[in-house]
């Protein structure tokens, strides 16, 4: 086409912001396509009518004044465009009806269509040019279908300019007849319809977006495979060098439509953002970079496909926009790489633009699969090997490159090999230094050893992950490519023992956190330890742990847990090398302890606080990160030797175990509690560190402790109450505070202040008063101690609690036993036998602020009971069972172990609830009060809350107590104060049918009680199986027993016809039997008195005997049916005598 016809972008600014003046000064040829828009603003009456535009026309009209072609504009404008138009739309409809194949109106021209639009006048033309529009455009059927269209009219250079001032001036004055989308279709399809096209929009400015975007819209997916695509690509082009403001606009709406990805690439190439080349190759980079790289996988699929597809193309590469992507894409590589062959220096400035050229030609190969040629290869190996200034960039720039050697392996050929080991033997001893001068904890380094740990390992999938997440992209690589590759490092430049050797002398990084980005030495160790490199190679890596340990914040790095996974798993199993084992040495005792000695709540003995001071590397401000590390690794060491000690012991080994002194000098409930406030910071260890807590330690894990420590810092209001004391200004001291309490009986006021201010403190800072609130608890047990105070000095030790349990226990128990042992108790005597919480003061027992805690400590104590003993099991596994039948005391198996246990358990805890309950009785002095609020209520209140728990945790066990027994005074109290008795239904019938009458009078007595409290269907099914076996027993039972079953068990049946109503029937009737049997039995007795006493014997002795146990059988049958007789009163009372009549 001939560049002058086409619309400069000066002229095109020009008219587009009505710029008159630049219009002025323009020259003819410049304003010769936009006379048809100047005429009409020069004589077209305007709308705006101020001074300035009546100026700027006049203006306009000077410059149009000497030109003689405006007076063939002009005469364009006299036409009577109305009836044209009329005309133009009687021809639509009729060529609509009959379906032509050709212009009839134009066909019957006999000289050419070309020579009539020259010879006729202004409305002929008009007539002409609209017919073949119109036609033109009637005969596109689908847009994406394009088919050349040939005419005269618009095939001739000599009319083009009279063509387009006729096509301007239509369509200006028919603009609803003539649509701008349509016509530009129509005309694409004409050989210089993108000329006409853009003179027509530079004449109609505020059309060009619209017509851009029908033009993309209706495009092919890939332009360059069809001619169509090809065609509007070059209109849309042309169009965006008129108006070179919009080019990135049009270049984002292809993208958005995911249509002509070749006009986007050419638009890009086309189009500079700033002055100079490197500005605009930048451009280039970061465009493609962000439709192979974005998060739109509909775009990225799109331009992926444009890139496969461009590589088949068999015309000629000049002209695809593929090649010339690629050709500004080499030069950029040739600008950016050093001068020379060899490993020369990359300038600072150019190591960003290298990374980001890194990552594109990696997503070209990866995702789009474009093949390098060889040039390409030669230019990227040279970019790649250069050496860049140490720098964080600079790190980057060579992980990239690192990865791409990974990704594109082919780029690495035989000649290329010897030059790629030397660079990369050049990073591993430039490694420590970049990351020295850089500042960056994350060097390449660990990259470097991390590849070779996988390649050692054979884990390739591992490897090609890095690769992935390091290049931010998901490529395809084949595991069997990196053949060559794998070689040249396990031979060539790491071997196992080397990468082992150098991974612990790697520095540790400092400050290591969540947030700390890029391939740390953590993942080397982490994948080597996973590997049991370190052990196989007896390289010590316990000192590299510790001091990782001791160098990390929050947020925790999320693979710190799986380091210590591994590093214990390690340290307790053996690694086998040929016939010999070896493993990694656990941390010391001094080393684990000397995290914790700064800890806010130190717990640390003075002896081993001095001792720790002398542990290599310790750091002196271990920070709450380190020491929950080390707590998990303490706890997760114990869970993994007592889950491998059976394998253990049979393989005759034994492992490295901490001692029991350890675990009592680490804050365990402290830890866990920040660690549960944080755990935004500590959300990959918080789960695991409560399963071994639950696990070994239940006791530091108690539901119930936890609620009601939430629920007394939220009324404590926090931090507040550092602000009460100070405004208090109450000055406390240990000594001050125990010399209060001991006048607290004539002057509590002293001792509630500093109670008061204590209670205001932060559990760490009340530490020091451990001692004196444990040794004050006696004291409270006195009647005249005022309630409050007790209150405060349990308060004091529950805040105690959350942060030094375990000593606070053990200190509280030694304080409150009345006979004091000859050495004082310690956790474990406790843990074996938790009944020594109960051996107390019986004071304790009638004191409840203190009963609270003493039954909190028996809960625990129960809790690490049953945890110690399920550990021990454990810890003392049954190995052989070999020749049982010749061994007299054969060792249990694993299922009665387990049993034995159980039995144990069970023994302990319902000799625990038969105290408890015990301890329900009213003493003697007690049995006259008659207020519902006193002292034994709140007890039985207590008592019955904790029986409760126990019965809910375990139904068995109030099996297991109910069949033992109890009083029957605790009854009442029992079933009214536990919720959880309505499970003895269950087991009644059962306790029914023991052959013992002590329990079948007790279960009688129970069912009465149930049935009071929970009148159910249930217990109405029990209490008629309970007047049966009464039934059944009056048949059997002998003469002499029948008062001892039915005096106790007769009060139950009024109970059971209070509940059930319809039971008065059986019961009455069995109370008819009873009193039929007694009397019968009574009237027999009688005759029998009666007839010994006229009979003559010889043996006065026996018959004295004999007559003492006749009268005592006369009076329990008198006895009897007295209690027969008040049953049945009582029934009827009750029956009658009632607010609710049933």
């Amino acid at each position: 086409m001939n560049p002058r016809f086409e619309v400069p972008s000066e002229a095109f600014s020009a008219i587009q912001n009505v710029d008159i003046d630049r219009i002025a000064s323009m020259e003819e040829s410049q304003l010769r396509a936009l006379l048809p828009c100047l005429v009409r603003m020069s004589l077209c009456a305007p709308l705006d009518v101020s001074s300035a535009w009546v100026d700027g026309r006049k203006q306009v009209l000077r410059v149009l004044s000497g030109l003689e072609v405006v007076n063939s504009i002009v005469a364009l404008l006299s036409v009577d465009f109305n009836a044209l138009e009329q005309d133009a739309r009687k021809e639509l409809q009729l060529r609509t009806k009959l379906g032509e194949s050709e212009n009839l109106s134009t066909a019957h021209i006999q000289h050419g269509l070309a020579l009539e639009f020259e010879r006729s006048d202004p409305a002929r033309r008009l007539r002409i040019l609209i017919s073949e529009l119109l036609f033109v455009s009637s005969q596109i059927r689908d847009p994406t279908d394009f088919v050349h269209r040939p005419c005269e009219l618009f095939e001739s250079e000599v009319y083009m300019e009279e063509v387009s001032d006729v096509l301007c001036i239509a369509q200006a004055e028919l603009p609803i007849l003539l649509k701008m989308p349509k016509i530009a279709e129509a005309l694409l399809r004409m050989k210089f319809g993108p000329l006409l096209l853009c003179r027509l929009i530079a004449n109609v400015p505020d059309s060009f977006y619209q017509v851009c975007k029908s033009l993309i819209v209706s495009g092919e997916k890939q332009d360059e495979e069809t001619t169509g695509g090809r065609r509007r690509t070059e209109v849309l082009r042309m169009l965006s060098r008129m108006n070179p403001s919009q080019a990135l606009t049009i270049r984002a709406l292809a993208v958005e439509q995911c249509r002509l990805p070749g006009l986007a690439v050419h638009l890009s190439l086309d189009h500079k953002l700033g002055g100079t080349e490197q500005e605009r190759l930048s451009d280039v980079i970061g465009f493609v970079s962000g439709l192979l790289l974005g998060s739109n996988s509909q775009v990225r699929n799109w331009f992926s496909q444009f890139i496969r597809s461009g590589q088949k193309h068999k015309y000629s590469l000049s002209s695809s926009p593929l090649h010339a992507l690629r050709k500004h894409l080499l030069l950029q590589l040739k600008v950016i790489a050093p001068p020379g062959d060899g490993h020369n220096d990359l300038s600072e400035r150019q190591v960003v633009q290298a990374s980001a050229l890194i990552r594109l030609y990696c997503a070209l190969k990866g995702i789009a699969g474009m093949k390098f040629t060889e040039e390409e290869t030669r230019q990227l190996l040279h970019l790649l090997t250069s050496h860049p200034c140490p720098t964080p960039a600079g790190i980057r720039f060579i992980s990239l490159g690192l990865c791409m050697l990974l990704a594109c392996p082919l780029l690495i050929s035989q000649e290329e090999e010897r030059i790629v080991i030397k660079w990369i033997n050049w990073l591993v001893g430039e490694g420590p230094r970049f990351e020295r001068e850089s500042g960056v904890s994350s060097s390449f380094s660990e990259m470097l050893l991390l590849i070779a740990i996988h390649f050692h390992a054979n884990q390739v999938q591992a490897i090609l992950d890095l690769v992935c997440s390091t290049l931010g992209m998901k490529i395809h690589i084949r595991p069997n490519s990196l053949a060559r590759i794998s070689l040249m490092f396990m031979q060539e430049i790491f071997t196992e023992q080397v990468v082992t050797a150098h991974a612990v002398t790697v520095p540790v990084t400092p400050a290591l956190s969540g947030s700390v980005a890029g391939f740390l030495p953590v993942h080397c160790l982490y994948h080597l330890l996973k590997n049991r490199s370190f052990a196989k190679n007896k390289v010590p890596v316990k000192d590299w742990i510790y001091k990782q340990i001791c160098n990390t914040t929050a947020p925790l790095h999320p693979l710190l847990p799986p380091l210590l996974e591994v590093f214990v798993n390690s340290v307790v199993v053996p690694t086998q090398v040929g016939a010999r084992q070896f493993r990694n040495s656990p941390l010391t005792e001094r080393e684990i302890l000397s995290v914790f000695k700064s800890s806010s709540v130190s717990l640390v003995r003075t002896s081993v606080s001095e001792a720790v001071m002398e542990v290599d590397g310790a750091d002196r401000t271990s920070g709450l990160t380190a020491q929950l590390l080390m707590l998990y690794y303490v706890l997760l060491y114990e869970d993994c030797l007592l889950n491998n000690m059976k394998h253990l012991v049979l393989n005759n080994e034994q492992p490295h175990s901490y001692s029991s002194k350890l675990m009592p000098q680490i804050p365990i409930k402290y830890l866990l509690h920040q660690c549960q406030k944080q755990q935004h910071n500590f959300t990959g260890l918080y789960p695991a560190l409560l399963r071994l807590l639950a696990t070994h330690y239940p006791h530091l894990c108690l539901v119930e402790e936890w609620l009601g420590e939430e629920m007394e810092e939220e009324e404590s209001g926090g931090r507040q109450g550092v602000m009460v004391m100070e405004r208090c200004k109450v000055s406390c001291t240990p000594e001050k505070l125990k010399s209060s309490l001991q006048e607290v009986t004539h002057n509590p006021s002293q001792a509630i202040l500093l109670l008061e201010a204590l209670n205001h403190r932060q559990p760490h800072h009340l530490m020091e008063y451990a001692d004196v609130v444990v040794t004050s608890l006696c004291g409270l047990l006195q009647d005249d101690i005022p309630r409050k105070v007790k209150e405060m000095v349990v308060q004091l030790w529950r805040r105690l609690n959350t942060i030094m349990p375990r000593k606070l226990r053990v200190n509280t128990v030694n304080a409150l036993t009345i006979t004091k042992p000859v050495a004082p108790y310690t956790e474990e005597d406790i843990t074996l036998d938790p009944l020594i919480v109960l051996r107390c003061d019986t004071r304790v027992f009638r004191c409840p602020p203190v009963l609270d805690i003493v039954l909190k400590i028996l809960l625990a104590y129960m809790a690490a009971s049953r945890a110690y003993l399920s550990a021990y099991l454990q810890r003392t596994p049954n190995i052989s069972r070999r020749n049982t039948e010749t061994t007299t005391n054969p060792l249990p198996s694993d299922q009665e172990r387990e049993e034995l246990k159980g039995a144990l358990v069970a023994t302990q805890e319902s000799a625990a609830i038969q105290i408890l309950l015990e301890i329900c009785l009213p003493f003697t002095s007690e049995k006259t009060t008659e207020s519902k609020l006193s002292v034994i209520r709140e007890v039985q209140c207590q008592v019955c809350s904790l029986l409760h728990q126990m019965f809910i945790a375990d139904p068995y066990l109030a099996k297991l107590v109910h069949f033992h027994g109890y009083s029957s005074e605790l009854l009442p109290v029992a079933v009214a104060g536990i919720p959880s008795m309505h499970i003895c239904l269950d087991f009644i019938p059962e306790l029914l049918s023991q052959p013992q009458q002590d329990k079948q009078i007790f279960a009688i007595e129970l069912v009465s009680h149930l049935c009071l409290q929970y009148a159910l269907p249930k217990s109405l099914s029990v209490a008629r199986l309970t007047v049966n076996v009464m039934s059944t027993l009056l048949a059997v039972l002998p003469e002499e027993k029948l008062s001892q079953f039915f005096l106790p068990t007769l009060p139950a049946l009024i109970r059971i016809c209070q509940a059930f109503p319809p039971m008065y029937e059986d019961v009455t009737s069995l109370l008819i039997q009873i009193g039929r049997m007694v009397s019968s039995q009574m009237a027999a007795n009688d005759m029998s008195t009666t007839h010994t006493e006229t009979s003559f014997s010889h043996d006065y002795l026996s018959l004295k005997e004999n007559a003492k146990l006749q009268i005592a059988q006369k009076n329990r049958d008198r006895e009897l049916r007295s209690a027969v007789a008040k049953t049945f009163h009582d029934i009827v009372q009750l029956a009658v005598v009632n607010k609710k009549v049933f």
